[in-house]
């Protein structure tokens, strides 16, 4: 899952980041509306955690030009402003979700993963498939009832590939889900991860790679 994290409290954008991303999420931080944007204009982000008041490009335009072009990831407006009509308003800019600061960060994480699964069509709160079940919310992996450590990378990748639902999911695809923007897209990162968490989940192996194409489980 990818997230971004747009806060003009740099402490509090970091925070929130370095905690999403112990939740195997893969996040990326802006302070400001401008170049939130930017960021959504070349990056699919699942769900997007956002301030209402931020300096340059207010919040609410955020969300109204989010809304225009129809963005398919999910806004969770985060702001100060938690009364009633502040709640009611935030909700008609065509916000999915609200959170008032100061706030609990484990509601934070699963409103945002609640908001990850509303996809088309919906995704159910624990992934099963080939034997392998995910539990995003607790964190676990199990094949066949057996429990299977794996560190918030690998736990990425995998979740990204059981969300595809069978389908081949690219190299790139995966960088740009499982990893931020920091990533260097030159590296062996993706394969290297793919080919740990094809051991750990044992045998017979569950992930096949398509040559040319990615990986699909």
């Amino acid at each position: 899952m990818r997230v971004l994290v747009v806060e003009d409290e740099q402490v509090l954008a970091d925070t929130i980041a370095v905690g999403l991303r112990r939740e195997s999420m893969a996040v990326d931080v802006v302070y400001d509306g401008d170049s939130a944007l930017e960021r959504t204009d070349v990056n699919d982000y699942d769900v997007v955690v956002l301030d209402r008041d931020l300096p340059g490009v207010h919040g609410d335009e955020v969300a109204r030009a989010l809304v225009d072009r129809s963005y398919a990831g999910r806004i969770l407006m985060l702001t100060a402003s938690g009364g009633l009509e502040d709640r009611v308003e935030g909700l008609t800019l065509g916000a999915d979700d609200y959170m008032a600061k100061p706030f609990a960060f484990a509601e934070l994480v699963a409103r945002v993963r609640a908001l990850s699964r509303r996809a088309v069509p919906p995704l159910p709160p624990v992934l099963s498939r080939s034997g392998i079940t995910l539990d995003p919310a607790n964190h676990v992996v199990e094949r066949d009832g057996r429990e299977v450590p794996l560190t918030p990378k690998e736990f990425a990748v995998l979740e990204v590939l059981m969300r595809a639902n069978g389908t081949v999911v690219s190299a790139e695809g995966l960088l740009e889900k499982a990893w931020d923007e920091n990533a260097d897209p030159f590296t062996n990162v993706v394969r290297v991860t793919v080919m740990t968490l094809r051991k750990k989940l044992g045998d017979p192996p569950v992930i096949q790679t398509v040559p040319g194409a990615g990986y699909r489980l």
